[in-house]
């Protein structure tokens, strides 16, 4: 008799809406409050401007922001905007949305050390892989959708990013009967 061998479990899709958001923000922001004092918090363009922006105003720090970008998924990302002169001596934070890979946060780490901050740290609200930042307010191997970017303006209306509706679509196909993302 043949044995079979089980299908691997799907990966699940966490749809992080407003209020988690906000309390994500409070939870790093806590975190990052007991053992580390930023001077500045640096905001990783587009998506980690936000919880960025936020955890910044929770701990009362000087914001500002820098931009890496990823032309297309799997491939490396490209440093666009440079960080500001301002990091110089400064303890810096820099913050992310979700951390996989590490390869967004290591480009920011690499281009902030060039100028010479006092020190300088990691964190993102979401750590979905192997990279460690130095703070994370959740970790979990989910599929994540966030608030900010679940819809997108096409042709004058608001619909499901092409991205996110792509990827719903393939764990629907891959999904096993029963599950909350049927076929």
């Amino acid at each position: 008799m043949r044995r079979q061998t089980p299908a691997p479990p799907s990966r699940d899709v966490l749809e992080v809406d407003w209020p988690l958001f906000g309390e994500l923000c409070r939870a790093l922001a806590f975190k990052i409050a007991g053992s580390f004092d930023p001077e500045l918090v640096l905001g990783i363009a587009k998506a980690g401007v936000i919880p960025g922006a936020v955890v910044a105003s929770i701990l009362q720090r000087d914001f500002a922001s820098m931009a890496v970008t990823r032309l297309r998924e799997g491939v490396r990302p490209t440093l666009v905007t440079a960080p500001p002169p301002s990091v110089r001596g400064r303890r810096v934070l820099i913050v992310d949305e979700t951390c996989d890979t590490g390869e967004t946060l290591k480009l920011a780490l690499a281009a902030v050390r060039r100028i010479g901050p006092a020190d300088v740290r990691t964190a993102v609200s979401i750590k979905t892989g192997p990279y460690q930042p130095d703070f994370y307010a959740m970790e979990t191997e989910s599929f994540i959708i966030l608030p900010w970017d679940r819809e997108v303006l096409i042709g004058g209306e608001f619909v499901m990013r092409p991205e996110y509706a792509a990827k719903l679509k393939e764990l629907r196909s891959k999904a096993p009967s029963g599950s909350p993302y049927p076929r």
